[in-house]
């Protein structure tokens, strides 16, 4: 079976239950049980792990005698210490996913699911409160839960076969992304498009110090986030070390968090509970040298108008109709000193004129705490159409431990909206490798960074521009890439008539968006009221 079918038949198995559970709640009780199957196969692989090492002679624990090594292999199976030592869940005799295959076609099964996982909870603190319990509450049709069961049981989690536990990380990812396509607008509370969350780290490239997510979802930053800190250890000659801190408002996708972190083994700060951000911020003495975050766009019911003197506006009071540059301001105020944060945003928040944004905006440059921004492609998300794009801040743009080349007082613009060759599906792109790698080296370039490729940075027609202040003031503030970048550089007769459109469009929008700013200006310069155009 090769990784796709693998995944694929996954996939199948959680169908079983459509039309009985809306896909919104389905996610809870497939995953709970893929996860019960993949702890009961990595346990009752540990039992000969164990074995192993009692017959490796250079092992502290080697016995020679071949009988008494068997009866001290299958005493030390019963001792939960050989499991936890190599994190590795402990799994109660009663809670087996063997054990309770026994029972599946019971009338009582959904209640002993949920004991099971009670019983898995109590004995790993790392998963108390996490894992699902509310088999008993679901309506489904007799003996379906059963088969399902069954299905499930047909999958093996071996890590000498598929390389520990990352295969049940590729698993739940790809679960993630098939109900973030099912579910549409929804999927957003807890799904980024995982080509996008590499990008960010990729840029960011967080190896040593505290990161942190305000609005965590299921935990897709930190995984990649540490994927990336492993991958580069031998590189660079150490382990790195990147503490996790985070938040999520709602309950069940912070379960989903907390759960992909136990299966990646990481360990993580998600607050004592759920909860908003904004009204209540369970992480306020944090400074984070990374922060990653793809809060939800453009809300307006965030509870700002309680939040109108809070100490975190140093730009202005964002508008209690939008909550984009709150985000931005709550980001800036949990760095530290020589922090960095990778945030996605809708595309209007580059550019919004209005409730005050575009003073924010203004000051946010002024004070010199933009560092890059970068244009996203369209139907880059499953669940949203709204374009969008990338804000990367910086408290500290001088020469140091972010960079070896001085760009105070300077913004890379990068225009990706025709960088993402890969194709999900018919309605949807995302980043491939080569994409990623020409952006997040675009901009380790410009930084002058240890994790570029020794290349100087140089501007290209209609991909990147390094703007000077003096370049933004000119454009009033208005943080768009391709006000900035300019046109790709193309004989006349070989542009498309399509791109042509798409390019006139763009500079038709950006033409009226000056002009509506020019009779802004003049109002305010009249007295604001009573003239007209």
């Amino acid at each position: 079976m090769t990784s796709e079918e693998f995944k694929k038949t996954l996939w199948d198995t959680a169908n079983k239950l459509r039309g009985s559970v809306s896909a919104a709640e389905y996610k809870y009780p497939v995953l709970g049980l893929v996860f019960l199957k993949y702890v009961s196969d990595l346990y009752d692989t540990q039992a000969g792990v164990i074995l192993d090492r009692l017959a490796d002679p250079s092992s502290e624990l080697y016995i020679e005698d071949e009988e008494l090594r068997a009866e001290s292999a299958a005493m030390f199976s019963e001792d939960k210490t050989f499991f936890t030592q190599d994190n590795v869940f402990w799994v109660p005799a009663e809670a087996k996913f063997e054990t309770l295959l026994q029972s599946a076609a019971a009338a009582n099964f959904a209640q002993l699911l949920d004991k099971a996982m009670g019983l898995i909870e109590t004995e790993n603190l790392s998963l108390k409160g996490v894992l699902y319990r509310e088999f008993s509450r679901l309506e489904l049709e007799a003996g379906k839960l059963g088969e399902l069961f069954e299905l499930i049981a047909k999958l093996k989690f071996d890590p000498k076969q598929h390389g520990s536990r990352d295969v049940f990380g590729e698993v739940y990812e790809y679960f993630l992304g098939q109900f973030a396509l099912n579910e549409g607008a929804r999927a957003g509370e807890f799904y980024t498009p995982k080509s996008l969350v590499s990008l960010l780290v990729e840029i960011l490239a967080p190896f040593k110090g505290t990161i942190y997510d305000p609005a965590c979802g299921s935990g897709g930053m930190f995984v990649q986030s540490a994927k990336f800190k492993d991958a580069h250890a031998k590189q660079l000659g150490s382990k790195g070390d990147l503490p996790i801190y985070g938040q999520e408002k709602m309950a069940e996708t912070r379960r989903l968090c907390l759960m992909n972190l136990a299966v990646h083994g990481l360990d993580g700060n998600i607050g004592q509970t759920y909860g908003s951000t904004f009204t209540n911020d369970q992480h306020k003495t944090l400074r984070a040298d990374y922060i990653l975050a793809n809060p939800p766009f453009n809300i307006s019911d965030w509870e700002g108008e309680k939040l109108q003197d809070d100490p975190r506006w140093t730009h202005g009071i964002p508008p209690k109709g939008n909550a984009n540059y709150g985000w931005l301001q709550h980001i800036l105020a949990r760095l530290s000193s020589r922090g960095r944060a990778g945030v996605v945003l809708a595309n209007g928040s580059m550019s919004s004129q209005q409730s005050g944004e575009d003073i924010i905006r203004q000051s946010m440059v002024i004070k010199d705490v933009v560092e890059c921004m970068v244009a996203l492609p369209g139907q880059l998300f499953s669940n949203t159409q709204i374009p969008a794009c990338l804000w990367f801040l910086s408290k500290d743009k001088r020469v140091g431990l972010n960079g070896k080349t001085d760009r105070s007082s300077q913004i890379l613009f990068i225009d990706a909206r025709k960088a993402a060759s890969g194709r999900i599906s018919r309605t949807q792109v995302e980043f491939a490798e080569e994409d990623m790698e020409r952006i997040a080296q675009t901009y380790h370039r410009w930084r002058n960074t240890a994790f570029g490729d020794g290349e100087l940075y140089e501007n290209v027609p209609g991909f990147c521009y390094s703007a000077s202040y003096e370049d933004v003031q000119k454009h009033r503030f208005i943080l768009t890439p391709g006000r900035y970048v300019g046109a790709e550089e193309v004989e006349e007769d070989d542009e498309p008539f399509a791109d042509k459109m798409d390019r006139l469009t763009e500079q038709l929008a950006e033409q009226i968006a000056e002009r509506n700013a020019i009779e802004k200006l003049i109002l305010q310069k009249l007295g604001g009221a009573g003239h007209e155009f």
